[in-house]
């Protein structure tokens, strides 16, 4: 047992710490505080306590309990909401009130609720680590799979209700339990990881079309104020092709976060219509709470998104936002008197932020199924201080991102929506995801979407000239290329979050869209070519159908598909006038 030395805010010091190792979990003082410690010199520790330190003292005892901060595993996490180090808010409102009460420690999960096992592997299989043992019906959408923790020969498994702390089966003589538990800083195991080669598909049509997400892939959203960072991230939720959703919430300020928290349980899961709640784990951090804990939190985050993988779901982790995550590294660090870096922050910002997206990936998983597989998706949002991505988090997040989705706070204002600037967003995936899109949506996919952003360049180089000597001073041929070019941002780009219809987008349907509007640019360029005014184009009624079309919905796909031949009749009868 240790004792208090010197306590500066969330950093205290403790003496007398003979056979403590880095990172070991403690607990401080007489209301057993719970810190890490981060520096070991002789036998003084130094800790970050994830609790108010308020009223601590110097001479108070510190114990350590030998093992780091880990997470519990296991069935009951859905539905769950947790602090930054994996203590159920509802519990400790329950047990503390409406604030939380320091030193308080609740199991995370339920140990009282029985679960319905039933058997995958036989008694007397051999089963690797890895391997389905049995599963669990955890929500109404999402079968919770019991991994083997260790190879060996499994017995006396069998069907029945169980709560997390009973024995399901035994390997090798040992006994085991649904209820892991594992170490958040260290990534969880996988048998391979593949190259980012699928699409992680978001219903969202600037995404999908112009910056992709891979599955297993990583992305930085970073965006001032009211520019839709949050609202982006429910999209993403609510819309990707992923199983599970694990959404932290870094530090963000407390009307956000209950934005999120009363919001999140509303949700409705379009491909189930059952609650997006079933699907997701919600980590809440608010800026209010102590900083050391809002740094555990992202490595609780992804740690259990690690564990929804390697059942072979494909896991969205939502990030919000490391900006906050990096301030509070930023005032560790002060605290530690450690050489700052740039702006303040530590020397080793980018290598805790390259670790942190490192962990995501699609892999196989362990065991002796092949072919099951499973991703984790990291999509952080950054909150640089005015909106200027010069700054340090912003600029080593994009260092390790593969896509950048820059939020623009004009186009925001403009009430046009998702406010990604495309010319200034991009994704590194999209040369590599070229190969399924050919193969699974159309041979002309990657053309049209090359020629669609050539042209939105080319319109930022003519609204320079436009601004000096407005658009009549144009030749008509680049007026048509503003038109067409004014269609792919309205018709096809601004989408309503909150519209019934528009708020998702399949793929087919957004080819479509894209191919129709680069069909109506075609044939208004061979009409100015031809001497047809550009003023007759415009007073063409197909272009209210073309802008219409993304109101149309799913089932009625073909209706958008008809509106091709009826660009062919509408510039046809032009030529014939």
């Amino acid at each position: 047992m240790g004792v208090l030395h010197r306590i500066s805010g969330p950093v205290v010091e403790a003496k007398e710490m003979t056979g403590a190792k880095m990172y070991d979990l403690v607990k401080i003082g007489n209301e057993g505080l719970t810190g890490e410690i981060i520096k070991l010199v002789g036998d003084t520790a130094t800790i970050q306590v994830y609790e108010e330190t308020s009223g601590l003292k110097p001479g108070e005892p510190v114990t350590t309990t030998g093992e780091p901060l880990s997470v519990e595993l296991g069935p009951g996490l859905l539905t769950s909401i947790y602090d930054g180090i994996q203590r159920p808010l509802d519990l400790l409102v329950k047990k503390g009130g409406d604030f939380i009460t320091r030193g308080l420690t609740v199991n995370s999960i339920d140990r009282q609720r029985k679960w319905d096992f039933v058997p995958v592997a036989k008694n007397g299989q051999k089963v690797k680590q890895g391997d389905i043992l049995g599963t669990v019906q955890e929500t109404e959408i999402i079968m919770h799979k019991i991994m083997a923790p260790v190879e060996g020969a499994l017995s006396d498994i069998q069907a029945g209700k169980f709560n997390v702390e009973e024995t399901v089966c035994s390997i090798d003589g040992k006994p085991v339990k649904m209820l892991q538990r594992w170490f958040v800083r260290k990534s969880r195991p996988v048998a391979e990881k593949f190259d980012p080669n699928i699409p992680l598909l978001t219903g969202q049509r600037i995404v999908d079309i112009f910056f992709p997400i891979a599955k297993g892939g990583t992305v930085c959203v970073p965006g001032p104020f009211g520019s839709g960072k949050t609202v982006t991230q429910h999209q993403f939720a609510k819309w990707s092709d992923t199983q599970i959703v694990v959404y932290v919430g870094c530090g963000e300020r407390g009307n956000e976060m209950t934005e999120v928290l009363t919001e999140f349980p509303h949700l409705e899961d379009p491909h189930t219509k059952k609650p997006l709640m079933m699907r997701t784990v919600l980590i809440a951090n608010t800026s209010n709470m102590p900083v050391a804990a809002r740094e555990a939190s992202i490595y609780t985050a992804a740690t259990i998104a690690e564990y929804y993988r390697d059942m072979g779901y494909d896991v969205a982790l939502m990030a919000d936002s490391t900006s906050r995550w990096a301030e509070a590294m930023r005032e560790i660090g002060g605290r530690l008197e450690e050489m700052p870096g740039e702006e303040g922050y530590p020397a080793y910002l980018g290598r805790r932020l390259a670790e942190f997206y490192e962990r995501a990936g699609r892999v196989q998983c362990l065991g002796s199924d092949t072919t099951r597989t499973g991703s984790v998706t990291i999509i952080g949002a950054v909150s640089p201080p005015g909106g200027d991505i010069n700054e340090p988090v912003s600029q080593n997040t994009l260092r390790v991102t593969k896509v950048f989705l820059a939020l623009d706070a004009s186009l925001a204002q403009r009430r046009h929506f998702p406010a990604f600037n495309w010319l200034r967003s991009y994704s590194l995936y999209t040369d590599s995801l070229e190969s399924y899109y050919v193969n699974n949506i159309s041979s002309d996919w990657v053309d049209l979407r090359k020629e669609a952003m050539a042209l939105l360049q080319k319109e930022s180089e003519l609204q320079e000239i436009v601004q000096l000597v407005g658009p009549d001073a144009l030749p008509e041929k680049e007026q048509a290329v503003l038109l067409s070019t004014k269609m792919i941002r309205e018709d096809l780009l601004q989408q309503s979050a909150y519209h019934e219809v528009d708020t998702y987008s399949s793929m087919k349907k957004q080819y479509l869209l894209i191919k129709n509007i680069m069909k109506f640019h075609h044939r208004a360029q061979s009409a100015v070519d031809l001497g047809i005014q550009l003023k007759r184009i415009l007073e063409l009624p197909i272009r209210e159908r073309i802008a219409r079309a993304k109101e149309i919905p799913e089932d009625r796909i073909k209706e958008i598909e008809f509106i091709g031949s009826e660009i062919d009749r509408a510039f046809d009868s032009l030529g014939k006038k």
